[in-house]
């Protein structure tokens, strides 16, 4: 889910111990007891491990700067408050359009005591592995969403196993309201719901239709021939019809969820280790500016940056020697389109740690959109700013951003990337294919190789995605034009877009 938050209330960090869950693929924030944010860290490692058994996915080597961060928010109207406009009917999300993935999930889910913060972190987190590891195919929106509820209700044995396909209590109502949403509403597209009730029965229906074609054996190669006819741009008809999406498939839905007991795949804790979990108390200057560490990272128009900058330039001040403050800094003055301090507060971050990868990006960034601005066009001045990005990628090879920004420096000096940077910007596709901007600069650069299969199969996913947007329009032309075999109509589709204006960072979806 990319989402905007306007106009989104800090949460206050004055009086909050908040501590640090640290492992292989998590980063956890949480304002919580140290034993409990081990607990909740060491329970997403199991789960990762569980879903990658189940799936048979490889291990993925992952740079400590792209791990998913976790936020725990005090409560359900924390996550609607931070998400905005948007925000009702939400109880956590997960947002995949910037440098690292982030998902913000409530410490106490309200009165509703079956759709937990776990329940709700797996079911992001589910979305997270698809794009991750499978990010090259594209799935319906309704076989993606009932996917990951399908794992969001993990139990946990008490032997340290893990059993996958519970029922969703929470999503009760909506499980067998086959007249409400018919199957043909079903897979018709981005579901559109009106309301909370319209939420369930989708989610319901999704999880109860995705259930049944998974755990039966006859239906589950149907399933997997319906995907391929999807991905291989089958019409929309011939792929349901390898699925029998009709009136009778909703009544053995029903029937099928109608049993006493469902199937299930279960996995003993031999099946799942995890390596080390590490929790720490923020530092000072952490705790400080941990509300706009948040704000940041979820994203802000030109109005709310003027906010959050001045909440980070308050909270910063104490701590002018702490990397992390001065780093939140950084980020909130490039934000509000302060490139200068911006470029002051990551030279104190790197004063403070010349290792800081954050702070190498925001120093190169800052430094970039200066030279941009100004209409520079030195390539010596340019040659300096990617110095910052090649550094950041020598400190950590496995994390994308570096080399996307590093690609990006040359259209923003109205160069023609390097043979380099283009096989640069396509690493940084292979290690973050879940990335939208990225496939969409990857897309272009197979195109002008000539490569329109693959920079067909880089857009499907952007196509797909449930969030309208000027990329996923932009994609669905670029598609339209590579089906007519007209590679020049797909990169005028696919044209960068404007400069960024304050708010938008480089590498980044646009915020609509």
């Amino acid at each position: 889910m990319t989402i905007l938050a306007i106009g989104a209330a800090p949460i206050s960090a004055a009086h909050a111990e908040w501590i640090e869950g640290s492992s292989k693929h998590f980063v956890v924030y949480a304002d919580d007891s140290p034993a409990h944010v081990k607990e909740m860290t060491s329970n997403l490692e199991r789960f990762d491990k569980a879903v990658r058994t189940v799936l048979k996915l490889k291990e993925p080597d992952v740079s400590p700067e792209a791990r998913v961060t976790v936020f725990v928010l005090p409560s359900i109207d924390d996550v609607q408050k931070m998400l905005g406009a948007r925000g009702k009917n939400v109880a956590g999300y997960y947002r995949n359009d910037g440098p690292a993935p982030i998902a913000f999930v409530p410490k106490n889910s309200g009165n509703d005591s079956s759709q937990t913060p776990a329940t709700i972190l797996r079911h992001e987190y589910t979305h997270h592995v698809m794009r991750s590891s499978w990010g090259d195919v594209t799935f319906p929106t309704w076989f993606s969403e009932g996917f990951a509820e399908l794992f969001a209700t993990a139990k946990s044995t008490s032997d340290g196993g893990i059993i996958i396909g519970a029922v969703p209590l929470y999503r009760a109502y909506g499980i067998d309201r086959m007249n409400d949403m018919p199957i043909e509403r079903l897979t018709s597209g981005p579901p559109n719901y009106k309301d909370a009730l319209q939420g369930q029965e989708f989610y319901g229906r999704a999880w109860l239709l995705t259930h049944y074609l998974i755990f039966d054996k006859d239906r589950a190669k149907q399933l997997a021939d319906y995907i391929s006819a999807i991905n291989a741009g089958k019409p929309a008809k011939e792929a349901e019809a390898l699925l029998g999406l009709n009136s009778t498939l909703d009544l053995k839905m029903n029937g099928y969820g109608a049993r006493r007991t469902l199937p299930s795949a279960a996995l003993s804790a031999s099946q799942l280790p995890i390596g080390e979990v590490s929790t720490r108390p923020l530092t000072p200057g952490e705790a400080a500016t941990i509300s706009v560490q948040m704000r940041s990272k979820n994203g802000v128009d030109q109005k709310l940056a003027q906010e959050v900058v001045a909440q980070a330039r308050t909270a910063a001040a104490p701590f002018p020697n702490d990397p992390a403050a001065q780093n939140e800094l950084a980020e909130a003055e490039y934000d509000a389109g302060n490139y200068a301090a911006s470029e002051a507060a990551a030279d104190r971050a790197l004063a403070a740690n010349p290792k800081s990868v954050h702070a190498l990006v925001y120093k190169g960034m800052a430094q970039g959109t200066i030279a941009e601005k100004a209409g520079v066009t030195d390539p010596a001045v340019w040659t300096a700013v990617r110095r910052w990005y090649l550094a950041a990628n020598k400190l950590e090879p496995l994390y994308a951003y570096p080399v996307q920004l590093y690609y990006e420096s040359f259209l923003a000096a109205k160069q023609v990337p390097t043979r380099a940077a283009k096989d640069a910007l396509l690493y940084g596709y292979q290690l973050a294919p879940q990335n939208l901007t990225i496939r969409q600069e990857a897309a272009r650069i197979l195109i002008d190789d000539g490569k329109l299969k693959a920079a067909r199969i880089a857009l499907e996913p952007i196509a797909f995605d449930e969030d309208p947007s000027p990329l996923v329009d932009a994609a669905k032309k670029a598609i339209a034009a590579l089906d007519a075999n007209d590679g020049a109509a797909a990169l005028e589709a696919l044209k960068p877009a404007p400069p960024e204006k304050p708010g938008d960072k480089p590498g980044e979806k646009k915020k609509s």
